[in-house]
């Protein structure tokens, strides 16, 4: 598994980028469940931190002296082949537009790379602006669009790719 390192800087200050634990995995489930995303739930997230595959799990961990929480938010990706697929990412509600989805999202590309992945790649709602501008912001480019492939409700997801291997860190 990846690791990351942990920063304190800019307006998310008091939050640090961390690998997540098992035991981060209620907060993740509630953040999830604020969030838009289909669901994975604890059950998934934990098979994820087992499975023995190539994975990049992050946490935003929040000081809770600072903040009165735990997590601000989280991010999950995998590995294959010399691909990095975003699976899911989302920040607490009154976390958003702070950067720390920007941070999580950075601290992944950057654990890719030093893994050796050539590009990145993730579907995201075709109503989701503020996510394709994340992704925008990093770099991912528009390559394709999946018909009525979310659910609950029913939407089209845009395909998102970035080379990684044209801009090495």
């Amino acid at each position: 598994m990846a690791t990351a390192e942990s920063t304190r800087t800019g307006i998310d200050a008091g939050v640090t980028i961390d690998r997540m634990t098992e035991h981060d995995l209620v907060e993740v489930c509630q953040i999830e469940e604020m969030s838009d995303l289909s669901a994975w739930g604890w059950d998934a997230y934990y098979n994820e931190l087992r499975s023995g595959l190539e994975t990049i799990m992050l946490v935003a961990r929040a000081d809770s002296a600072f903040h009165g929480i735990g997590l601000a938010g989280f991010i999950v990706a995998r590995l294959i082949a010399g691909e990095m697929h975003v699976n899911n990412v989302a920040v607490r509600p009154e976390f958003r537009r702070t950067g720390i989805g920007l941070r999580l999202l950075e601290s992944t590309l950057a654990n890719a790379r030093k893994a050796g992945a050539e590009v990145a790649q993730l579907e995201v709602r075709a109503g989701n602006e503020a996510a394709q501008a994340l992704y925008g912001l990093c770099g991912f480019q528009f390559v394709g669009r999946r018909k009525n492939y979310y659910r609950q409700p029913t939407e089209d997801a845009l395909l998102m790719s970035l080379s990684l291997s044209d801009d090495r860190q």
